[in-house]
């Protein structure tokens, strides 16, 4: 495997690109904000159920970051161990999501497994590589990107599962407690986690991209 370039190559990023790539995500943002908004308004029977379009618009997202970051092991040939680790991250995220139909068509538990045959082996192959791993993330560390998924990671694994506690909404809602409340509340800010994730994750691949180029170039 090809070693990382430093973080202060340079490949200069041009202003209109940057204001490009800002309007997406916000378009992103905003179209998962209004389709939650729709699920609630037209879709009452399944809004933010396994069936419901949260809950598919964040395996979507969590399947496209997965593709991104094996795209940018095994084509681009950046950041090979690091972006292993973020895949069994994400793909893993992804499998978690799928446990309703797992249960429902294969067995209890089989996400479990799943996350397992992914997580292990990944974390063996990333330990017995770990030089190789600290001086990629040395690359990495301080780059737009990181600081992105950072937040991501700690929107989705740490706040929203405290937001969505049922306890936190009965004690704000009090004898008006509704469990769709708590979902919509913990189901969209996860989906918001999942987006910045997934924003993360076209920034390291658009990095990514220009180190190659630069190195082809260099």
């Amino acid at each position: 495997m090809p070693r990382p370039l430093p973080p202060d190559h340079p490949w200069p990023i041009g202003f209109t690109a940057t204001c490009l790539r800002a309007t997406l995500y916000i378009l992103l943002v905003a179209g998962l904000a209004q389709g939650a908004y729709l699920e609630a308004l037209h879709l009452p029977e399944v809004r933010f159920s396994e069936h419901g379009f949260t809950e598919l618009a964040q395996s979507a997202v969590l399947l496209t970051a997965s593709l991104l970051l094996l795209y940018t092991r095994q084509v681009l040939k950046v950041l090979p161990t690091v972006t292993l680790l973020m895949f069994a991250f994400t793909f893993s995220s992804f499998i978690r999501e799928q446990d309703y139909w797992l249960d429902a068509w294969v067995a209890r538990h089989t996400w479990k497994v799943l996350v397992a045959l992914v997580i292990v082996p990944i974390l063996v192959w990333v330990i017995r590589e770990r030089r190789r791993f600290v001086a990629e993330f040395a690359s990495y560390a301080n780059s737009f990107s990181f600081g992105l998924f950072a937040a991501g990671v700690l929107t989705t694994y740490v706040f929203s599962r405290l937001y969505g506690r049922a306890a936190f909404w009965q004690a704000v809602m009090e004898e008006h407690y509704v469990r769709t409340f708590k979902d919509a509340a913990e189901e969209v800010v996860e989906l918001l986690g999942y987006a910045l994730i997934l924003i993360a994750v076209i920034e390291l691949t658009l990095l990514a991209r220009r180190w190659a180029l630069a190195r082809r170039a260099g």
